[in-house]
């Protein structure tokens, strides 16, 4: 069986000649209560037959209810992200966190209730240095924090 595919885009920009990097806490009852290793980059499976770079802007609009900010795509590779690979570009620009609608997706809760809720696939995003994002992306995830370009002097 072939492991699913995954694609994201990582916003980047620097503040005070700082790297920050834009992450969305993953929603839903479970990462409620987490911050550590409870925030992601905005990304997605791959559709039948979809070519990675749309799936990666689908999901970003999906996922934040907006478009992806004009810019170069700088391709971050690909890593394993427990049953799937994730291949995520980076965009280095601005985007205000309080402009993001997220999407949604159903879920059974309480689990076995029978009843369904709609839970945000991000329930809030938020720029972090990239120390801080070091701590608090899904384990995976922090080669593509080691993979950004580097900052101009």
């Amino acid at each position: 069986m072939a492991r699913l595919l995954s694609a994201g885009i990582l916003l980047h920009r620097v503040r005070d000649g700082r790297r920050q990097v834009l992450l969305g806490h993953l929603g839903g009852p479970f990462w409620a209560r987490r911050h550590e290793q409870a925030w992601s980059i905005p990304k997605g499976v791959l559709e039948a037959g979809e070519d990675a770079r749309d799936a990666a802007a689908r999901e970003f609009l999906e996922e934040l209810g907006v478009p992806v900010p004009e810019g170069p795509w700088v391709d971050l590779g690909t890593v394993r992200q427990s049953k799937k690979d994730v291949r995520v570009w980076a965009v280095e620009a601005d985007l205000d966190p309080a402009s993001v609608v997220p999407g949604t997706f159903d879920l059974e809760w309480p689990p076995g209730s029978g009843t369904t809720q709609a839970f945000p696939e991000l329930d809030r995003v938020e720029w972090f240095g990239l120390d801080e994002a070091a701590e608090v992306i899904v384990a995976a995830q922090t080669t593509f924090l080691e993979r950004l370009p580097v900052v101009p002097d």
